[in-house]
């Protein structure tokens, strides 16, 4: 993970836009030697937020399990097929 001041973003703005595009790194902006943000390339951040969906639904179902809000496959396998079949 790369660090730079903000004052090099100020200086290479479109420099460091393609540098995050190619390298798909964050870079860490810095402010009086302190890190005050993160930036990263859009393709990077949808990766993350998707993932993010990913692990929330895998903790709500794990909490489902904990909580007994769980039923037999065999019940959930018939259902489904009793709504797929016409009428």
């Amino acid at each position: 993970m790369q660090v730079k001041p903000i004052s090099f973003l100020k200086a290479n703005a479109a420099e460091v836009l393609s540098d995050l595009a190619k390298n798909r790194e964050p870079l860490v902006i810095t402010q009086n030697g302190e890190a005050k943000a993160v930036l990263q390339d859009v393709a990077s951040y949808e990766a993350t937020q998707e993932t993010l969906a990913l692990l929330k639904v895998l903790a709500l179902g794990q909490q489902d399990v904990e909580t007994g809000r769980v039923k037999p496959l065999e019940d959930v396998v018939t259902r489904l097929r009793a709504k797929q079949m016409p009428t």
